[in-house]
């Protein structure tokens, strides 16, 4: 599946001018709020027509506006999924998932149900009423009604910002079911880089109407001249690795890297599952001769590659370690003191707790991503 898109549309004192390209998996819009998303998503769905532009996805042109082209939602095979979830109140799940096949029309009327209830975890709920379940319940089902109606492209408007942290837990493990296990193109937009670190392969960083970045997640996160859109303390690294083994005693998991180890909280996957994380620079510490009687139970060898300079009192050093570019974040008296420069030897001290188990998950690899380490 390949998605064009190029429009340029104006509501008001807000306009948008934005173009980018997706190849398969999860590409993920990325911006502060008033930025666009919404705007791009309206424009992909055919909810909103562009006053300039051409969308193209799978080949179809669903919008032309120098030949006069506007196919209609109903046309474009793409469901949506938004913040609520929308369901029908008055007809139970497995009514709910039924409005999605019949609106798929005749032609993909052939398809089972079955896989998406599975892949969902849907089967209990089936018999429910929307008004018994609860939020992370009902935003899977909405997610399954979208599916039901057999789209080529599945757009997903910031479908967890309404559920707390436990319920946006107990959901991100089935949209990467979706992602590895159906295969189906998304269009994710979030505000968490969490999110988009476990899910995306692609990110689109949106800010006032237009594209400031389009590329590969692990270049987007490391991307200083981009963090005005969460701050600087969120700048992170995309981390590669396969589970090694578990500690029930202690409740935590070893992930093998290509640089080490890391001790992380534990994972409810099997022994040799692949997963990525994110290691924010904020949680980084940096040693220049391997530290002892600490707490923290990650310490990773590593080499300084470049310090980038950033505003007030604060610098970003680039740590390779092993396969993987760590990010930290010091002071400038730190990097004056420690004389923190690029092509020293240094350890990376991370602690356990400091990995969010929003950005911990499982990684099938995808077209394009770049493989992940095989350790």
């Amino acid at each position: 599946m390949r998605l064009v898109f190029d429009a340029q549309t104006r509501a008001g004192a807000f306009s948008l001018d934005a173009h980018f390209e997706a190849d398969g998996g999860v590409t993920a819009l990325f911006g502060p709020s008033g930025a666009g998303k919404t705007t791009v998503a309206q424009i992909l769905a055919g909810l909103l027509r562009p006053d300039a532009g051409r969308v193209t996805c799978d080949g179809q042109t669903f919008v032309d506006t120098a030949r006069g082209v506007f196919v209609p939602p109903h046309r474009r095979r793409i469901g949506c999924v938004f913040q609520d979830g929308r369901l029908f109140p008055h007809l139970t799940v497995a009514q709910n998932l039924g409005y999605g096949r019949w609106f798929a029309g005749r032609a993909s009327r052939g398809g089972s149900l079955d896989r998406v209830v599975d892949v969902l975890g849907l089967t209990p709920l089936l018999a429910r009423m929307p008004g018994r379940l609860s939020g992370g319940e009902q935003q899977r089902v909405a997610i399954g009604r979208a599916l039901a109606a057999d789209p080529r492209l599945l757009v997903l408007d910031e479908p967890l910002s309404s559920l707390d942290a436990q319920r946006r837990l107990e959901v991100l493990p089935y949209l990467e079911r979706l992602r590895d296990d159906i295969g189906l193109p998304m269009v994710y937009i979030t505000h968490s880089a969490d999110e988009i670190a476990r899910l995306a392969s692609r990110v689109v960083v949106l800010a006032a109407g237009r594209v400031e970045f389009a590329g590969p997640v692990r270049d987007a996160m490391a991307r200083l001249d981009l963090l005005h859109i969460e701050g600087a303390e969120d700048a992170g690294a995309i981390v590669e690795g396969r589970v090694a083994a578990h500690d029930a005693a202690d409740d935590l998991t070893r992930l093998a890297i290509s640089g080490g180890e890391l001790i992380v909280p534990r994972l409810q996957l099997p022994v040799g599952t692949r997963v990525r994380t994110r290691i924010r620079s904020r949680d980084v510490m940096i040693a220049t001769v391997r530290p002892t009687g600490l707490s923290a139970q990650n310490v990773l060898a590593a080499r300084i590659t470049a310090v980038d300079e950033e505003y007030g009192t604060a610098v970003h050093l680039r740590l390779a370690c092993g396969d993987d570019e760590l990010l930290a974040r010091v002071t400038r008296r730190a990097l004056r003191r420690l004389d923190l420069v690029p092509g020293r030897a240094v350890f990376a001290v991370v602690k356990s707790l400091s990995f969010d188990p929003a950005g911990l998950g499982v990684r099938t690899a995808q077209p394009s991503d770049r493989p992940a380490v095989d350790l």
